[in-house]
């Protein structure tokens, strides 16, 4: 695909990436756990529900629905009903009120899981909504109020580059000024989005990627759900999209119970289907311990 002439907007990611640091949201104070929680005990258990929750998956930029599909087979068997959310990935203000609007069909309680740019829009869909009772944050964004994605991809970020070396550029009919959508190069994609991932899988996953706009990344979060909803987080520790350091940060402000997956890239719910939906199952047995 040929790439199109860099706009001024698109440009701007790579600046804010490249100045934004792990001081915007305060990187001090001890580790997060690296471990799943345990399962509630007989005293801390909450009492008997009536129902399993339903588990909201939420893809993130230059993926898609099936980039859920290990994760959502291991839910399925283990009796969960499962719904992968089509992110439209233009920005999380219009994609944040469009999941919203899809939960509100869902009935009973509900798990709420984002994968990286997801992670942005589960923030903003699940304020004021009673019904979400946990977060899942996997190689995720968790912005605070007037933070972009852009912002929390960490200092050492791949998406730091510029944007000629990063993105295939292209002008989508109705986009605001200097908006594009944009594709992740291929070099980009297997060698920091997915490197952790066998070469012919990441290729066909490139192949096939859903682009975002560039105001997905820049356009400030309006929500923080994560302040009144119980967080969790899987980080891979390999991640290059949104550095570990970054997303540990993340988690100690959400007071998030973390788990690292070793060697992860920001691609684990594709290479780590397994841990990945360990995390999700805990955060499901908070709400609805299993018999």
């Amino acid at each position: 695909m040929k790439a199109l002439r860099s706009t001024p907007a698109v440009a701007s990611i790579a600046t804010v990436m490249a100045v934004a640091s792990l001081g915007v949201i305060g990187a001090s104070g001890p580790p997060p756990r690296t471990a799943a929680a345990p399962a509630p005990t007989a005293a801390t258990a909450p009492a008997a529900c009536a129902a399993k929750p339903t588990v909201v998956l939420v893809h993130g930029a230059w993926a898609g629905t099936s980039s859920w599909n290990g994760v959502t087979e291991r839910l399925q068997r283990e009796g969960y009903v499962v719904r992968a959310f089509a992110n439209p990935l233009r920005g999380v203000t219009g994609d944040a009120a469009d999941l919203a609007a899809f939960l509100k069909t869902i009935d009973g309680p509900i798990v709420l899981v984002g994968h990286s740019y997801g992670g942005s829009v589960i923030t903003n869909a699940a304020a004021n909504n009673p019904a979400v009772k946990q977060l899942v944050y996997v190689d995720a964004a968790a912005p605070a109020i007037g933070e972009t994605t852009a912002q929390l991809s960490g200092a050492t970020s791949a998406l730091g580059a510029q944007p000629a070396a990063l993105y295939d550029q292209v002008l989508y009919p109705g986009a605001p000024s200097g908006d594009a959508e944009l594709y992740l190069k291929q070099p980009v994609f297997l060698q920091s989005f997915g490197q952790d991932l066998p070469k012919p899988v990441a290729t066909t996953l490139w192949a096939g990627q859903r682009p975002a706009t560039m105001r997905a990344f820049t356009t400030p979060s309006k929500a923080a759900a994560w302040q009144t909803i119980p967080s969790w987080y899987v980080i891979g520790t390999a991640d290059k999209i949104i550095t570990p350091e970054s997303q540990q940060a993340m988690a100690r402000r959400a007071n998030a119970k973390v788990l690292q997956v070793p060697g992860g890239s920001h691609l684990t719910l594709v290479s780590h289907p397994a841990p990945v939906t360990e995390q999700i199952l805990a955060a499901a047995h908070a709400v609805c311990p299993p018999s």
